[in-house]
């Protein structure tokens, strides 16, 4: 594949024209958002989802998972990962990458031309990781993340940290999706000429970041094992496995997608001017919305200090 042929597909959307209705994609991403963090019940994902697809892999109860050794931990990792694979944030990774899905005719060809972006994604996503467990084996018991204390007032530190990076992490995809419509300017435009993959890359480094922030109770055991440890490595390669373990679904479905399709999704997002963009678009500012108002407004509501709509379903 030729560099022009890889920057067409890694859905680079700065040589289109400006997407028609920008402000009505704006107004219904912010919506969808919203009513997202209104619908959203953490029990049923962590606990139903989560917890039973975990339990499932590892034939008992996660809480009562023996992590007696680093075999342990990585098969609690994976299974963990697994478990937390259906969040907002994961599946908008995906609607995020879409337009990459290659327009070659043969199934060898579609599938070879999804690699590279899928791949660069994976990299960012376990460079994050890798370091973050390194970081977590030789100062974890001194970190937010390995608190168990409860708060009746207020926030527990664990809670403070997922605000700050979930926030920041949700200002940066909304950024990414005004980018996207031209209404800001593109900070990946200048780098996406020179390295085709640029997008998928930071987006794989976002994936990974998320795991700096979940305070997920799966995710914090097997945080507070490696703290405990002391271990760099083994925290560097169970973040690693964890990781995968969340993006592993989505990225089978992604290349399903990409195969199955003949490309016709492919031919469908360029056969209008601007589509591309709308969606790429609209998959950043959902999640961003989402993100930013659930884990910085939403969770604020619970101290009390303000008020927000929450539908309690489960």
């Amino acid at each position: 594949m030729t560099n022009t042929e890889a920057a067409a597909a890694t859905s680079s959307t700065s040589h289109e024209p400006k997407p028609a209705r920008r402000g009505a994609v704006i107004v219904f991403s912010v919506l969808a958002g919203f009513a997202l963090t209104v619908l959203w019940s953490a029990p049923f994902v962590d606990k139903v989802i989560g917890d039973g697809v975990t339990s499932a892999i590892l034939g008992h109860e996660p809480a009562d998972a023996p992590m007696t050794g680093i075999l342990a931990g990585v098969a609690f990792a994976f299974a963990s990962g697994l478990g937390g694979t259906f969040t907002a944030c994961n599946i908008a990774a995906l609607g995020a990458v879409a337009p990459m899905l290659g327009q070659e005719r043969s199934v060898r060809g579609r599938f070879t031309q999804t690699l590279p972006p899928l791949g660069w994604l994976v990299a960012g996503m376990t460079a994050v990781s890798a370091v973050y467990g390194v970081i977590a084996g030789l100062f974890g018991t001194h970190m937010p993340q390995y608190s168990t204390a409860t708060v009746s007032s207020g926030l527990a530190p664990r809670l403070v940290q997922s605000m700050v990076v979930f926030g920041v992490i949700g200002l940066v995809l909304c950024y990414l999706g005004l980018a996207a419509l031209k209404i800001v300017k593109d900070p990946l435009e200048g780098a996406s000429r020179r390295f085709p993959h640029v997008r998928s890359l930071v987006m794989g480094l976002l994936i990974g970041a998320f795991l700096i922030g979940r305070p997920f109770g799966l995710y914090r055991q097997l945080f507070r094992d490696v703290a405990d440890s002391g271990n760099p490595l083994y925290g560097a390669f169970a973040f690693v496995v964890q990781s995968l373990g969340n993006i592993v679904v989505l990225a089978v479905i992604f290349l399903l997608l990409a195969v199955a399709s003949g490309g016709r999704v492919q031919r469908w997002i360029t056969a209008k001017p601007g589509r591309a963009a709308v969606i790429t678009a609209s998959a950043f500012l959902v999640a961003g919305v989402f993100t930013f108002l659930y884990w910085d407004v939403r969770l604020l509501a619970r101290t009390g200090v303000i008020w927000y709509p929450t539908i309690t379903w489960y």
